[in-house]
């Protein structure tokens, strides 16, 4: 039932009413008040009253925020003083798509033991209808993009800095106005809420962001920003208009965020750029599976001054423990505006090609099971923290399972660019073999 990231998937089949409503029973165990927000998708309105619905029957007081980004959603609760959150998104998934997220106080996102016990619950039906006297309330609160927006113009110095900042049709509109609010010069493209999605997928990439690309390049803009369909991850381009990869991102947060013995938490993919930048002003990388949920668990250590991930979520852990997309976007800037460029910033963000692959399959799983045996037999240096790893002399790759998707992700690094290409067609090869076998 759970991924990576919450539930997510096709809505009528894998998402559906019913389930949310058995979701909200289910969670209403221990809990006193629930916030409940959903993204752009036009299933949200449905699914987060089906949650409420089974929350409230159970005793629970709901608090709605209607459209908001996941990042908003996850700060409200403890703004809002809640037991936890419920963010109806499926954050960068296609249109069909839809899902639910739960949030902590702190920001984190629900763990497995969490996850686990919603899953239990369902299936046993493990929840207490209230009497009928006893339900409970729902209300609406509609300041919370605004509170938001109030945070981001605290927590950083103005700024006159000319952004484009590519929504995608989602809910980034707390960038726009935060931005704003600071100082910059703010353009917009693909402003228009839509869960249709139909100015470019939901996840911003440097296929889907070529129109973010070339307007930066044709203006005076110093950089350009986009989300996702919910706002917890953000991808930049430069003046030039280049896309810039997330290990980039990746090491320039993380050469910013640490002083001396400091940790930076990453996934098991990400380049050894970040721990070449990190080491360089005395930091030290760790390495966690894949998901911002991992990410977010490590940073629970006092030690991890920053994580994220090459997919574009960040996390500051003094700040929150959720990927806020919005706070990152203020980030990028207020760096871009004390160097002058973005691409000043990355000089020297350099000499590792990193080239990944995403293959779309019916049993992900099962062809990973073959892929593991595999590669346990016939390889020395292999690390299986999430998927496996294999490490050689002159570079690496990793083939691992999407906990979103039903995809097999491959990964792989060298500094000599054919010798990348040559790591990756070895990934793509085991898994051919496995497919078959299958």
């Amino acid at each position: 039932m759970f991924g990576t990231s919450g539930i997510r998937g096709p809505v009528g089949t894998t998402v559906t009413a019913e389930l949310a409503l058995r979701i909200g029973r289910a969670v209403a165990n221990g809990a006193d008040t629930v916030v409940i927000g959903q993204d752009v998708r036009t299933s949200g309105g449905l699914l987060a009253d089906a949650v409420s619905v089974g929350l409230r029957e159970c005793g629970v007081d709901v608090i709605r925020l209607g459209v908001a980004s996941t990042p908003t959603i996850a700060r409200s609760v403890g703004w809002l003083d809640a037991d936890l959150g419920i963010a109806v998104t499926a954050s960068h998934n296609p249109a069909p798509d839809n899902g639910l997220k739960f949030w902590n106080p702190s920001g984190q996102a629900f763990d497995r033991a969490q996850s686990r016990k919603i899953v239990t619950d369902v299936i046993g039906n493990g929840h207490r209808v209230a009497d009928w006297d006893a339900f409970g309330t729902e209300r609406v609160v509609d300041d919370a993009a605004d509170r938001h927006v109030a945070h981001l113009v605290d927590s950083f110095e103005p700024m006159d800095v000319p952004v484009v900042v590519d929504l995608g049709n989602g809910t980034g509109r707390v960038t726009v106005d935060a931005l704003y609010e600071l100082g910059c010069t703010v353009d917009t493209l693909n402003a228009q809420p839509d869960g249709r999605f139909p100015s470019r997928r939901s996840e911003p990439t440097a296929e889907t962001c070529h129109r973010l690309r070339e307007t930066v390049a044709a203006t005076d803009a110093l950089f350009g920003i986009a989300h996702d369909g919910d706002s917890d991850r953000m991808v930049a381009v430069t003046d030039d208009g280049t896309f810039v990869p997330g290990d980039a991102l990746l090491a320039l947060f993380g050469r910013e965020a640490v002083s001396e013995g400091d940790l930076v938490a990453v996934p098991i993919d990400t380049s050894l750029l970040v721990s070449d930048i990190v080491s360089g002003v005395g930091g030290e990388v760790v390495y966690t599976p894949v998901g911002d949920v991992h990410i977010a668990a490590r940073a629970t250590d006092p030690d991890v001054v920053f994580g994220g991930e090459p997919s574009g979520a960040w996390i500051w852990p003094h700040e929150t423990l959720c990927p806020d997309g919005h706070y990152a976007a203020c980030k990028l800037a207020s760096l871009v505006s004390c160097e002058g460029s973005l691409s000043g910033l990355l000089a020297g963000f350099d000499g590792y090609t990193t080239k990944r692959e995403n293959l779309r399959l019916d049993n992900p799983d099962r062809v990973m099971d073959g892929v593991v045996g595999r590669v346990l037999s016939e390889y020395d240096t292999v690390t299986a923290t999430d998927g496996v790893r294999v490490d050689t002399d002159d570079g690496w790759f990793l083939v691992r399972a999407s906990g979103t998707e039903p995809l097999i992700r491959l990964t792989a690094e060298a500094q000599d660019p054919e010798r990348a290409t040559e790591l990756l067609e070895e990934a793509r090869s085991l898994v051919s073999t496995a497919r078959v076998r299958v």
